[in-house]
């Protein structure tokens, strides 16, 4: 475990954004990050950002999805929600089946940590 007196954690001044949930309580949440200076006030150097967030449902349950929307207001961020999601649902299925296939092609070998759960499985007749 780390040491923590040794860790160096800090917040980033330059990065400060004051977060706004707007939601329609049916298919989702746009979370508004508002660039905000340390003293609290409107940072008008950097862009508003909106997050989408939404959920689909998989045999482990529901597996939480966010993704940005490109806009400059909010009315364009819920014009633009429903294919953002899209994008991000979709992103989301093609990182977990690279995953899969990744997990399924790896070669388990002496040594490996999953090797021994592989072997405790083979059975001599």
């Amino acid at each position: 475990m780390a040491d923590l007196d040794q860790m160096s954690i800090q917040m980033d001044v330059n990065a400060l954004v004051r977060e706004e949930i707007i939601t329609d309580r049916k298919v989702g949440t746009i979370r508004v990050l508002t660039p905000v200076t340390v003293e609290g006030t409107r940072d008008l150097n950097r862009e508003v950002i909106y997050m989408g967030e939404t959920q689909i449902m998989t045999q482990m349950g529901p597996l939480p999805i966010s993704f940005q929307i490109k806009a400059a207001t909010l009315q364009e961020a819920v014009q633009g929600y429903g294919e953002a999601a899209k994008a991000g649902v979709q992103e989301t299925i093609a990182k977990i089946e690279e995953m899969r296939r990744e997990a399924a092609s790896k070669i388990v070998t002496p040594g490996d940590a999953g090797f021994a759960a592989a072997a405790s499985k083979i059975q001599m007749p």
